[in-house]
């Protein structure tokens, strides 16, 4: 008995790839956004060389360039797993489940396109 390999087909990885793909722009978009928020690209205002000194607003300030920076690491992880998504799918071993070897479910790999588990290998792992 031949074994059968279980695989997307061309027009459906051709699908997922533009669902990635928009994924990619999109989170590049919001990395930039975050970038510009830590690094203080908005402008050269006297904000930081004014006299008025307030501890709770400077204490605010970096909380969010604190949140801003951790905010685009996970970006930057999310962008990286999409693009290896991409490589899954011209190497046509994407939507494999990397636990069970079984296709992962479609409606799962639509909203979670950097997906590597079914969700029957998730539930297992969070046990």
């Amino acid at each position: 008995m031949k074994e059968q390999i279980l695989q997307y087909s061309d027009k459906d990885l051709a699908e997922f790839k533009e669902i990635i793909e928009a994924k990619i722009k999109q989170a590049q978009r919001d990395l930039h956004l975050l970038e510009s928020a830590y690094k203080n690209d908005s402008g050269n205002t006297t904000n930081d060389t004014a006299p008025t000194f307030k501890s709770f607003e400077e204490g605010s300030k970096t909380m969010s360039k604190e949140a801003n920076v951790q905010l685009a690491i996970r970006q930057e992880k999310f962008i990286r797993d999409l693009n290896n998504a991409l490589l899954r799918i011209e190497n046509k071993t994407y939507g494999i489940c990397r636990k069970t070897g079984k296709l992962i479910n479609k409606e799962r790999l639509k909203l979670v396109p950097h997906a590597t588990l079914s969700i029957e290998a998730k539930n297992r792992q969070s046990l």
